[in-house]
């Protein structure tokens, strides 16, 4: 791959690490805050605690992996490569699941799908182009001599 097409490693390594970070302290205080809402609150975590955990379980995954690279641990590398793929799979559901559910909501309310696709697309679209040259640097001849050497 041309290396104008990679992505150093620290950068790679500290962007992962402080976004899993940020993840997960939001996705902490969203608990709390369900936590502290009331019944309701507490029936929407109970229904979605096994979700919520391996979301968490996927962004602990991240911030390992970050770790790994920015010590240039080999598992750190894989880690990565794991949680970017994890990402390019998850991103496109999610967005998948919330254009349908807007799709089957209020049957008389005006959806306005032009906005809806293009707001997808501007937060799908950078998720996956930063994770495809990830996994492409991470796998580069040059990264591999890195790690090993590290």
């Amino acid at each position: 791959m041309p290396e104008s097409l990679q992505l150093p490693l620290a950068l790679i390594g500290w962007l992962f690490t402080l976004v899993s970070i940020a993840a997960l302290a939001l996705g902490a205080m969203l608990v709390g805050t369900l936590l502290k809402s009331g019944n309701l609150g507490q029936r929407m975590l109970g229904y979605s605690f096994w979700n919520d955990l391996l979301l968490a379980g996927i962004w602990v995954l991240g911030l390992a992996g970050g770790i790994g690279v920015l010590q240039l641990q080999p598992w750190g590398r894989y880690l990565l490569e794991l949680f970017c793929w994890a990402l390019i799979v998850l991103a496109p559901l999610s967005a998948a699941t919330r254009l349908y559910a807007l799709k089957s909501g209020e049957p008389e309310a005006p959806v306005y799908w032009l906005g809806a696709i293009a707001g997808v697309a501007l937060v799908i679209m950078p998720i996956l182009i930063v994770c495809a040259m990830t996994i492409a640097t991470l796998r580069s001849p040059e990264t591999f001599k890195l790690f090993a050497a590290g």
